[in-house]
């Protein structure tokens, strides 16, 4: 338990080139360790907890809470290790050796299980009292511990050079009496060196068990890790920036070199009998045993100290951070001079319980698993500090790099999995279940998330990669962006747009009509907080941008023009429709806001009221669509979507299941009817793309295709059913005559129907002045009569689809453009009004 027996241990069992590779291997993990903890302590303040501060800071509190229990517990089980360590040096030293009832000289104290838990009790209330003094007690008393083992260590060294080849009488236990078996002390010799080169493990004669280098190094290891109690005293230190890094290094490369020379010395003096059989042989080599044994037992008793200090501090940590709740509640407790009392009792406790394991190389494996997955977060936590590169992570310490944080990572899992496969996989799962409880059950924090920088650098870098040039329409995906004048009245609208993006962009605009230079300060952000709050409430994947300008039109423009960045751009607007329909508060009656336990205070003014003025004309609202289409944007209009419950719609058991109706046909332009134009194709796309997401798996399509009298219906359904086919889009294809409808029209009125079909030339000339004349010339009367074609298809969908014609070049024709609009969707229940701009349907591969 302490350099001075460990040593022994090691080389007697795994020989001298496996004991330095033992060596170099764990000197190699905490030495990547310990440039990572002198990183993290070197750029910032530091405060109490040590390696789980850092990393809570670094990984946030889930990984924080969840290593800090595992660090807490790690370091509990070391000093009970430890404590256990000492009952065995002091019950060799004055035990009653087996087979005897009585004892004779020193050898007075009775050996058997309850025995040593009680003398390890003792042991531990001496450390118990030790820590409650406080850190400064304990510092003078590690100092004075640390001058004896100096002494200790000289004194052997000494001794192997001074002492004289003797014999080795060693009691060994053996059934119900002893038997003894002699070991040698040679002196340098070149034949000892040679039998100790190679390994030899045998029986741990303490447990019983057969030792291997896994066994072997777990319990090595536990004797290396006291090199972390200066960063778990990080709490207590007046500079622990400037302390931990010299103390740490100074004790890596000390006890280094201190296990490497005794590991050397003892195989070249002592035969293998010597090293395996007694763990306490220095003692008899000594040229002043007793020195020795004391030596030993404060080595030993400093090691439990500094676990159970280390392992309170941690636990005030993790109390005072309120990961736990209430379950660490008492942890915060302090005496007055700030010592925290109630931490040190609480991990003693635990520390007791562990004791009644009995036999310290049975729980070595469980420690050493636990402290190497400490290590490795560490190691992790340095590692996402360095890659995420933000410019505040600028450590004094600068001996390190992310490839000895990597190397640290690989060596701790490597070696973990060595040890024990069974302990590692089930700390790892003790972990993750930490992990994911922290995650869902911890309040948030404001420590920072070192995620957010890396997500960002690597955001950064993708969004670079992603070049406009390469776009291409087989991998085309909807990048909404929906203009919201107040989430009060849009929730339904808001999560209708969500199903649409298909993993696409989403961004959810708002104009503030105010002007910046009559303000103080920017009114829009204090509301930002309010918006990203209502995505998490609503549970949509979108963005948020707000905007300030003198007009709604105006502040679309802005929204539309900057947007998204790189190759995230919206490529589709969508509105809500322009009617005289109420506002209703539809985010007051949402689940999200309605539990008591869910209340968010939300920074929404309240809805307009019905006999309020609108804060934007029908022709400015005819003007925003105009200008999306000029700048080559789609465009959406929902009406009446607020009256849209999915959940109903959707789940209900009723038979056939919910459809959506689709009209890919300009109803205002009955001699245009082309269901292959880009305008219809991306209404099919945006109709399919609804249909794909998973709330709308169960609905059906329903195309309709308007026939007239004189036409082959069966050869345009046959074409239409190619198309469809070719575009992998499942929908059922209903023949809907309309001759009823078209007569109504200005064109058919004016010619007979089988008249001369205007020419290419005319087409395309009326296309490039958006049909001004149709505008004026479609009556009312005509635009009821689609109305009515259209709500008589039974049965009633769960959302319509309807093809949204241009709006006219001449201005003026705006309030008669969107009365139009509202005559022909009056009544129809959800509905959505399509036009597209760009091509987004592929048949290639």
């Amino acid at each position: 338990a302490s350099p001075l027996s460990l040593s022994g241990f090691v080389v007697g069992h795994a020989g001298l080139y496996q004991a330095l590779a033992m060596f170099a291997v764990a000197y190699f993990i905490i030495g990547m360790t310990v440039l990572s903890v002198c990183a993290i302590a070197t750029n910032g303040a530091l405060d109490a907890g040590g390696a789980y501060y850092m990393i809570s800071r670094a990984l946030g509190p889930e990984f924080g809470g969840s290593i800090g229990i595992m660090f807490f517990l790690a370091n509990v089980c070391g000093s009970a290790l430890y404590v256990l360590g000492l009952v065995e040096a002091v019950v060799d030293s004055f035990g009653i050796p087996p087979g005897q009832k009585a004892g004779t000289g020193v050898h007075v104290l009775p050996q058997s299980y309850w025995y040593e838990l009680l003398y390890g009790t003792v042991l531990l209330a001496l450390c118990l009292l030790v820590c409650l003094v406080g850190a400064s007690i304990y510092a003078k008393a590690t100092f004075l511990i640390f001058l004896i083992v100096t002494g200790v260590l000289g004194t052997i060294l000494v001794s192997f050079f001074a002492t004289r080849p003797i014999g080795v009488p060693i009691r060994l236990p053996h059934f119900n009496g002893s038997e003894t078996e002699n070991g040698s002390f040679t002196g340098f010799s070149l034949a000892t060196l040679r039998d100790n080169l190679g390994g030899g493990y045998g029986v741990d004669y303490t447990t019983g068990q057969m030792m291997s280098f896994s066994s072997v190094f777990a319990v090595m290891f536990n004797g290396c890790t006291g090199i972390m109690a200066g960063s778990n005293m990080s709490g207590d230190l007046k500079r622990p920036s400037y302390s931990i890094p010299r103390g740490t290094i100074s004790a890596v490369l000390f006890t280094y070199l201190v296990y490497n020379l005794l590991a050397f010395l003892m195989c070249a003096t002592c035969n293998r009998t010597l090293l395996q059989k007694d763990y306490g042989f220095l003692r008899d080599i000594s040229i002043f045993p007793p020195l020795v044994t004391v030596g030993i037992y404060a080595a030993t008793l400093s090691a439990a100290m500094s676990n159970l200090i280390g392992a309170s501090r941690i636990l005030y940590a993790l109390a005072r951070d309120d990961l736990f709740g209430r379950a660490l509640a008492l942890a915060k407790k302090t005496s007055a001079s700030g010592n925290p009392v109630m931490a040190v009792i609480l991990s003693w406790l635990v520390v007791q319980l562990v004791l009644f394991s009995g036999k310290l190389n049975t729980i070595a494996g469980v420690v050493t698993t636990f402290f190497l997955l400490v290590y490795a977060t560490v190691n992790l936590a340095c590692l996402a500090l360095e890659w995420a590169s933000a410019p505040n992570f600028r450590p004094t310490f600068r001996y390190f790099t992310w490839h000895t944080c990597l190397l640290g990572i690989a060596g701790c899992c490597v070696m973990m999995f060595l040890i024990s496969p069974v302990s590692a996989s089930a700390s790892l799962g003790f972990l993750l279940i930490l992990l994911l409880a922290l995650h869902y059950l911890s309040p948030s924090s404001t420590w920072g998330y070192v995620s957010q920088a890396l997500i960002f650098h690597q955001v950064r870098k993708y969004l670079l990669m992603l070049d406009v040039r390469k776009d291409h329409v087989k991998f085309w995906r909807p990048q909404m962006l929906l203009m919201v004048q107040n989430p009060r009245g849009s929730t339904r609208l808001i999560d209708f747009v969500n199903d649409l993006k298909k993993s696409g962009l989403y961004i959810l605009g708002h104009v503030e009509l105010q002007d910046l230079d009559t303000l103080p300060s920017d009114p829009l952000q204090p509301q930002q907080d309010s918006w990203l709050s209502l995505v998490d409430k609503l549970n949509v994947k979108a963005f948020v941008s707000l905007t300030l300008a003198p007009s709604v039109r105006h502040g679309v423009r802005q929204l539309l023009f900057t947007s998204g960045l790189g190759g995230m751009r919206p490529n589709t607007l969508v509105l809500g429709f322009y009617d005289d329909t109420a506002p209703q508060d539809s985010l007051a009656r949402h689940p999200a806001f309605t539990s008591a336990r869910e209340a968010v205070p939300l920074g929404f003014p309240p809805l307009r009221a019905p006999a309020a003025p609108k804060l934007l004309s029908d022709r400015e609202y005819v003007g925003i669509v105009a200008d999306a289409l000029k700048m080559l944007r789609n465009v959406l209009l929902a009406r009446q979507l607020e009256s849209l419950d999915k959940v109903w719609e959707l789940r209900r058991a009723a038979s056939p299941p919910p459809t959506i109706h689709v009209w890919p046909v300009n109803l205002l332009r009955p001699d245009s009817a082309r269901y292959a134009d880009t305008c219809s194709l991306f209404l099919l796309q945006m109709a399919c793309v609804l249909n794909m997401a998973r709330a709308w798996r169960r609905a059906r399509l329903r195309l309709f295709l308007c026939v007239e009298a004189g036409t082959m219906p069966h050869a345009q359904e046959e074409k239409l059913r190619q198309l469809l086919k070719d575009l992998r889009i499942q929908a059922q294809i209903q023949l809907v005559p309309w001759d009823a409808v078209t007569c109504l029209h200005w064109q058919t009125r004016q010619g007979p129907p089988g008249g001369p079909a205007p020419s290419e030339a005319a087409e395309e000339e009326e296309e490039a002045v958006n049909f001004p004349a149709n505008a004026t010339q479609v009556s009312d009367e005509y635009v009821c009569a689609a109305n009515k074609l259209v709500l008589e298809q039974s049965p009633a969908p769960a959302v319509r689809f309807l093809y949204l014609p241009r709006p006219p070049a001449d201005t003026s024709l705006y309030p008669l453009y969107l009365h139009q609009l509202e005559l022909l969707t009056r009544g129809l229940g959800p509905t959505v009004l399509v036009h597209g701009v760009s091509a987004v349907t592929s048949t290639q591969l």
